[in-house]
């Protein structure tokens, strides 16, 4: 059922809810007198018909003539956003309802109805409607280029201590599991379809009992360090364990984690940077811990900030992976085959990766593979869809300059074998002093011309806005 809260009073309306020229009276029905009662909805709703619809969305209203068929509207919305359809005809809601439950969505209200006008019953109209949630990271049987979990959301009864009450979401949480026989069988059938089938169930059945399972394990009890050991300022920048289920040989199959959700203020690159450096200087130098896998598809932005996701690939700092045999060949596979070890090993070869603290750590558990990635990262924020509207990005500003040379410094630095950035410590620190200089003025001013647009000398140059919270830097 619909969780239906008082009525918010003007503080709780962060988003101004003007009435967009599409909202037709149904929608706007459904609006008043069903979603405004709804906290999440007050606070994550953006109706102003001046903002950028291009982007993924936390709500999606539409009625019977704009798209809601679950193919339709999965790409556009985030992950956990929420389809409100509205239809003359109740029929068809019904018959919506299972075609959106098996594509990825849960049907969190409805099919029901409200009444318009002044709610009279029998007299005032009916407007018919639903309300699914996307609970699946991809459509049920698509494949995506990551061979990983089964990831859905999931609500519980219980609330989760990961303050997200201002939210309405504290009761949905993350359900992370070993995907079944069939459907390891399935992709590697679709990526390697001249393969006899009799091999390629024997792969998937190994990941199915050994290494998925290892994996998840170890994610975990890296969760567990992680909220162990982390500074109480940035326990909620990372995934809590909620709960886990395990097998007879005492590995987990299932986990629970809290809910990590995209959304909130836009950050300019300056702070996503600076955020993500300060993020990973304490994952390394306070909790101990390496990622390994701190793609842009690992990485949210959440109200409370910069966070980090997908722990299964990561290890303990000085943790001797070689003492076990099974480790040894699973990660030693990993550092052969990952996206990022791919990726540098083609930006070594093309002369674009030359530090050699980086390049020693090719194929290798080492810092400096999170390193090289907050590198590409800080430069080129937008890569992942997920986050394109959530980080102001402008290749031409003075912090997208400045970014860009501190990512060639890092890559590409003047003397290869003595190269000035080492660490997320080394590199926090030369974004908190691009930040001081760029508050000072003392940037310089970025001039643009292009044969098509020649721009004036006269341009002044854009500056930071100031920073939001004071930056801990730690003492390795």
């Amino acid at each position: 059922m619909h969780q239906s809260l008082a009525p918010p009073t003007s503080s709780a309306m962060r988003t101004p809810l003007h009435q967009p020229p599409l909202l037709d009276d149904g929608l706007t029905v459904v609006r008043d007198k069903v979603l405004l009662l709804d906290a999440e909805f007050r606070h994550l709703y953006k109706a102003d018909p001046e903002s950028d619809l291009s982007g993924l969305q936390d709500f999606r209203l539409a009625s019977e003539e704009q798209p809601h068929e679950p193919g339709e509207v999965f790409d556009r919305l985030r992950w956990g956003g929420q389809l409100v359809y509205v239809s003359s005809d109740p029929r068809e809601l019904v018959a919506l309802a299972p075609r959106l439950a098996e594509r990825g969505f849960a049907i969190v209200h409805g099919p029901g109805f409200v009444r318009g006008g002044w709610g009279i019953p029998l007299l005032s109209p009916k407007k018919h409607f639903l309300v699914a949630r996307k609970t699946l990271l991809i459509p049920p049987r698509d494949f995506s280029d990551r061979f990983t979990y089964q990831v859905e959301l999931e609500r519980r009864d219980a609330v989760q201590p990961d303050g997200s009450k201002s939210l309405g979401t504290d009761q949905w949480v993350v359900r992370k599991e070993v995907p079944t026989l069939e459907r390891v069988l399935a992709r590697l059938q679709f990526k390697a379809p001249d393969v006899p089938v009799a091999t390629l169930e024997r792969r998937a059945r190994k990941f199915v009992d050994q290494i998925f399972p290892l994996f998840l394990t170890r994610e975990a009890a890296m969760l567990k360090i992680i909220e162990r050991d982390c500074p109480r300022e940035y326990i909620h920048r990372f995934p809590r364990v909620v709960g886990m289920e395990k097998d007879a040989k005492g590995y987990v199959r299932r986990l629970w984690t809290t809910w990590l959700r995209n959304g909130g203020q836009p950050l300019t690159q300056l702070e996503f940077a600076k955020q993500s450096a300060e993020l990973l200087h304490i994952l390394h130098d306070r909790i101990g811990i390496i990622h390994l896998d701190l793609r842009m598809d690992n990485m949210v932005i959440t109200e409370r900030g910069v966070g980090f996701v997908d722990f299964g690939s990561a290890v303990r700092v000085n943790e001797n992976i070689h003492g076990n045999a099974v480790l040894s060949t699973l990660f030693g596979e990993l550092m052969r085959t990952s996206q990022i070890q791919r990726m540098m090993d083609k930006m070594a070869t093309a002369g674009s990766l030359t530090s050699h603290v980086i390049r020693e750590a090719h194929q290798q558990v080492d810092k400096a593979v999170d390193v090289f990635y907050l590198a590409v990262h800080i430069s080129q924020p937008t890569a992942n869809p997920d986050l394109r509207d959530l980080v102001k990005y402008d290749k031409y500003s003075p912090e997208a300059v400045e970014l860009a040379r501190l990512n060639h410094d890092i890559l590409r630095p003047a003397d290869p074998n003595r190269p000035p950035y080492r660490t997320a410590h080394d590199v926090l620190a030369e974004i908190v002093r691009i930040e001081h200089k760029l508050k000072a003025g003392t940037a310089p001013r970025v001039v643009i011309t292009t044969p098509m647009e020649p721009v004036p000398p006269s341009v002044p140059a854009r500056t930071a806005p100031p920073s939001k919270p004071k930056v801990y830097i730690w003492d390795s």
